[in-house]
């Protein structure tokens, strides 16, 4: 008895072994409405060619919505014999319609199948995480607005360098998703070409449509190059770029959030939703969603670099080797979704303790270059000057165990004779932050008018989509 997928060339089934490292419909059935559907436009085509009948393009058309609602509803029976998504529902058409169900394999091949499923999935993922991301701009903007006024320490090398307040921090966060969904809607664009209608590597001689196929399928054209449209995972690649630059940004926000929940800088708090216990110690409140976000940062990553691994070496067109791209690709763009989800639901569940924040504002002379400008405004003092002038201040109020506004007016002359008693209105947090008004700025003014305008062009969107 011949092989039943492969038929007379191969007398027997595949080795034991041979059978589990080909088989893939344990992550594949995840393409299931995306192979449907571009099985229907396929049908679709071949009838109005007339290389197919009406009557037997209606019946697989039938046979298909069929299949789609047993798989809906659970009652499909997946077979790892028939090794992937395509070949269980062939077969499980060929059993509603007879053997009808295989004339919906004429002028096509798994190879371009398979990539236009996975084109039409990643396709619909990034308008997932799309419309998630902008949910998490909400979050952030919003959160922004209502903390335009909170002053907080800004930080380089995680010391202590100039005051800024929590909203504008909150939209630098803004700004970078901003460029995830720009990158991931660039890739979008870039994929939107089918590749149905290539068959193996080389066309087909039946007479079919692939711009007919390809506006089914909402795609703006057909590939042009047959051997590209089976060999291409450019779109996936483009995709977990754009997935992994968005999660070193998750990451580096739930590090934040980490930091910031330690008793040590205790400028927010997370409730029970957000954390958990100690098996221990009692007293532990673990911020385990913003540790978890950043770990899976490391998995998208690395799905980037297995399938940059994996095409790196193949020669077109296809190689088996491709069957690696999906099971990666399906895991880092689910994690990133989880990822969003839970920063969007951290931003909104957290409590920053505005007073806390202030108090640690001031810390490590973080208005010493307020003094420095302050020189170079009203003392018309060059900025190297004013720098080292400045430095010499902090050194004596370092010496003395004070803040720099703690400093007597008697003392700060005997550096620079010509300050007067005017310099202590820009050594407080909230002069030093009010003055920021450069575009761009921390002042609260320039914060708020970011926040609006981005909240405005969410909304928007969402009017734009209905």
């Amino acid at each position: 008895m011949s092989n039943k997928m492969w038929g007379g060339r191969y007398a027997t089934g595949p080795a034991a072994i041979m059978e589990e490292i080909n088989v893939s419909i344990d992550f594949d059935k995840a393409l299931w409405r995306q192979d449907i559907r571009g099985s229907k436009a396929h049908v679709a085509m071949l009838a109005r060619q007339g290389i197919l009948t009406t009557a037997d393009a209606a019946a697989i058309t039938d046979g298909l919505t069929q299949i789609e609602g047993e798989i809906a509803s659970g009652s499909f029976t997946f077979s790892r014999a028939l090794e992937d998504i395509h070949f269980n529902i062939e077969s499980r058409l060929t059993e509603i319609v007879g053997p009808t169900g295989g004339r919906l394999h004429t002028a096509r091949s798994r190879n371009d199948q398979v990539a236009v499923d996975f084109r039409l999935y990643v396709r619909d993922t990034i308008d997932e995480l799309d419309a998630q991301l902008a949910d998490l701009q909400r979050a952030l903007a919003e959160t922004a607005l209502a903390h335009a006024d909170t002053i907080m320490p800004g930080f380089t090398h995680l010391q202590s360098a100039q005051p800024v307040t929590l909203g504008h921090h909150l939209m630098a966060y803004v700004e970078m998703h901003g460029r995830d969904r720009s990158r991931l809607m660039d890739a979008r664009r870039r994929l939107n070409e089918s590749p149905l209608g290539a068959a193996a590597l080389a066309g087909t001689s039946f007479p079919i449509d692939r711009h007919m196929t390809a506006a089914a399928l909402d795609f703006d054209r057909p590939m042009a190059n047959s051997l590209d449209c089976v060999s291409d995972r450019d779109f996936a690649l483009e995709t977990l770029s754009a997935a992994s630059i968005c999660a070193i940004h998750l990451s580096r926000f739930a590090e934040e959030i980490v930091l910031w929940t330690t008793p040590q800088f205790a400028f927010v708090s997370l409730s029970d939703a957000f954390t958990s216990g100690s098996s221990i110690m009692p007293q532990k409140r673990n911020p385990d969603a913003a540790e978890l976000v950043r770990g899976k940062a490391g998995r998208i990553v690395g799905a980037l670099n297995a399938l940059l691994m994996t095409m790196k070496g193949l020669p077109l067109a296809y190689g088996k080797d491709m069957q690696e791209d999906k099971e990666p690709t399906f895991d880092a763009l689910s994690s990133l979704s989880l990822c969003i989800a839970a920063m969007t639901g951290m931003v909104r569940d957290m409590k920053p303790d505005d007073a806390r924040m202030k108090q640690w504002a001031g810390a490590g002379y973080s208005t010493a270059t307020d003094l420095a400008d302050w020189l170079v405004r009203t003392l018309d003092m060059p900025f190297r000057e004013a720098h080292h002038v400045t430095a010499r201040l902090v050194g004596v109020a370092a010496a003395k165990g004070l803040d720099l506004d703690r400093l007597g007016l008697d003392e700060m002359q005997a550096v620079e004779p010509r300050i007067t008693q005017d310099v202590f209105a820009v050594l407080g947090v909230e002069n030093s932050v009010a003055s920021r008004m450069s575009y761009g700025g921390t002042a609260p003014e320039q914060v708020r008018r970011q926040a609006r305008r981005w909240i405005e062009a969410l909304d928007g969107e969402a009017a734009a989509q209905g």
